[in-house]
């Protein structure tokens, strides 16, 4: 049976990307556990703290501003396939048919289905599939 990781205030503080009195707080108030190590001092529970961040609300991701013209194709989504795991989405940008693989999880994030305006932004051998802004 595997043992269980515990962190330290700060340890926890630095994947939350916050403060170490921040954590305090979280704890004080009940929103993360902690148990008392054998000298006293307050840890936390590694799995606890990976559900508390899961459970916390995502921002906004930041709008694609400013990136270079060349290799993005404005389109509409013609088709979405999706499985459990991974989804394939068809656009149609202009005389260009584009077809990009990603997981089922992005594609439901950005909700897409036929008929969408996007952006598919050519990187390589990648094709990423943004939501045209406007």
């Amino acid at each position: 049976m595997p043992v269980a990781q515990f962190l330290r205030i700060r340890e926890a503080a630095e994947l939350l990307r916050v403060s170490p009195d921040t954590v305090r707080r979280l704890v004080d108030t009940g929103q993360i556990k902690t148990t008392r190590s054998a000298g006293g001092r307050r840890q936390i529970d590694g799995a606890a703290l990976a559900g508390y961040m899961a459970a916390q609300p995502r921002p906004d991701p930041p709008v694609v501003v400013g990136q270079s013209a060349r290799n993005r194709f404005p389109g509409i989504v013609t088709r979405v396939i999706k499985d459990t795991v991974v989804a394939q989405v068809e656009m149609q940008a202009g005389p260009h048919r584009i077809v990009s693989l990603m997981t089922r999880e992005s594609a439901d994030e950005l909700m897409l289905k036929p008929g969408m305006r996007a952006i598919a932004s050519v990187k390589s051998t990648n094709v990423v599939i943004e939501l045209a802004r406007g």
